[in-house]
């Protein structure tokens, strides 16, 4: 009883101090807005002795993710076409809810707009330096004789941005018109071009910052480049991938003229570790001009948004990775909403939206569990590519290209293809740099010796175990045979 007594006291002077301290908060906001010039008083200065009921204000929502490209043109705009009066940021209280040119002229005491310095924040779009876009600003300008308002600011949900809204306020006439639907012409074509992000390597974040500060909402990577020798595959997958992607975009404007289909769905299968995703790098180099999407399999609840990215950037390659883990067998799913997102993939592949330069790459370990009709049916997957363990003379390849400054001698080569039999391009690749640290240990490591060898395999096949084996990508026969 005692104890329930004293929450009781707790809370009411937890509730008297929160009440002193919110009256003394509003006596601060509205000191601060008396010293503060109010959009209100800016605004029908700016508009003179126009009445109200002869202004008009329209309004464009574009996406959130674009306003790096959105705030390039509005600046470029605005330096070539307008005489700028004032600008300023905008501040007003509930303002997560949206603010608008209207509710800026409204006076009020209680919550009125006021003029602050405008605030901006770093973007992340890939350049040597990041981009400054504007969270909140007013421009007051004029054309010729017109006066015209512009505010661009976030919209959305509270604490979801999802939008960036624009709004042009001029007078009712045919001039403000035509002076408006240039603004919005301007906005919309820059952000069909969208210049900050075409041609790059895209994916969409969920987190607001990185650590760097900067704000992504996409994020633009920096793949390693692969040169076409440098892609060790079979003569019958390499003859594929030439075929289907190299030559097939080289001739899309010869079949679209022959009315064929330019989107196509490719599946890369095969054991971990055998070059699917280091293919994907030479691709990205390799088809110069096309924006690449990456979407991971707990991202394909996105998949509408990168849809309508990759139509807006193409010609564009969309990239599934590991795709075995949303579109598995329908028996094996938990829920109505997984089967949805398989659904909306598959539609997105059979060609039932619109037709556009799209190339989808799904890349699987697990061919066998993916669904019947993903694998198989035509307009889904047109070409599906084995990338198979190396054979000999790929496991030669591979040695000599992780190992490129060592001196290997003949009969270790000999040794070393034998022995890697069963194994994947990836077990190869750490199999060389554990090699070299023995070899180093030993001596310069200029030379490797077979010494070397066996303690790099020893490591590899024997002390890590099965797991091991597995995550290198060997299986326990190489063990046994070794």
């Amino acid at each position: 009883m005692d104890g329930l007594l004293g929450l009781l006291v707790g809370g009411v002077v937890v509730f008297l101090f929160m009440t002193r301290a919110s009256s003394a908060g509003i006596r601060h906001q509205k000191e601060s807005n008396a010293s503060s010039t109010s959009v209100s008083t800016l605004l029908r200065s700016h508009f003179e002795n126009i009445p109200i009921n002869q202004l008009s204000v329209s309004e464009r929502q574009f996406p959130y993710r674009m306003r790096a490209d959105l705030q390039r043109t509005i600046e470029k705009l605005i330096s070539d076409e307008f005489n700028v009066l004032q600008f300023f940021g905008v501040q007003k209280d509930f303002a997560f809810v949206g603010i608008s040119i209207s509710d800026c002229m409204i006076e009020s005491d209680e919550n009125s707009a006021t003029s602050v310095p405008p605030e901006y924040e770093e973007l992340d779009i890939g350049e040597d330096q990041p981009f400054r876009v504007l969270k909140q600003g007013m421009w007051l300008m004029q054309s010729k004789e017109l006066r015209l308002a512009v505010l661009l600011s976030s919209s959305g949900m509270p604490g979801e941005k999802s939008g960036m809204q624009v709004q042009v306020a001029t007078t009712n006439s045919v001039e403000g018109t035509q002076v408006t639907q240039l603004f919005f012409n301007n906005l919309q074509e820059a952000i069909s071009e969208a210049v900050s992000y075409r041609g790059k390597i895209l994916s969409l974040e969920q987190t607001k910052h990185s650590y760097s500060g900067q704000s992504a909402g996409i994020s633009v990577h920096k793949l390693r480049n692969v040169e076409r020798d440098q892609v060790i595959l079979p003569e019958l997958a390499l003859a594929l991938l030439e075929r289907n992607v190299i030559q097939f975009v080289r001739q899309r404007p010869q079949l679209q003229q022959m009315g064929m289909s330019t989107k196509k769905g490719l599946l890369f299968y095969g054991p971990p570790g055998t070059g699917k995703t280091h293919t994907i790098h030479f691709l990205a180099k390799a088809l110069e001009g096309h924006t690449m999407l990456l979407i991971s399999a707990e991202q394909v609840a996105l998949l509408s948004e990168y849809m309508a990215l990759a139509r807006l950037l193409q010609p564009s390659i969309v990239v599934m990775e590991d795709v075995d883990l949303i579109a598995r067998e329908r028996s094996q799913m938990g829920s109505a909403c997984e089967e949805a997102l398989l659904n909306r993939l598959l539609n997105e592949m059979d060609g039932l939206k619109e037709e556009a330069d799209i190339l989808f790459i799904l890349t699987t370990n697990r061919p066998q569990v993916l669904e019947a009709a993903l694998a198989s049916r035509p307009g889904r997957v047109d070409q599906a590519i084995e990338f198979p363990l190396p054979d000999e003379d790929g496991r030669q390849k591979l040695i000599t290209m992780y190992a490129p400054s060592v001196t290997i001698d003949d009969r270790i080569m000999v040794d070393l293809v034998k022995r890697t039999e069963g194994v994947s391009a990836a077990f190869i690749k750490e199999l060389m740099r554990r090699i070299a640290q023995f070899s180093i240990e030993r001596n310069d490591g200029e030379q490797i010796s077979p010494q070397d060898v066996n303690g790099a395999m020893d490591e590899m096949l024997i002390r890590g175990g099965t797991l091991n084996l597995s995550i290198l990508g060997a299986s326990e026969r190489v063990a046994e045979e070794t």
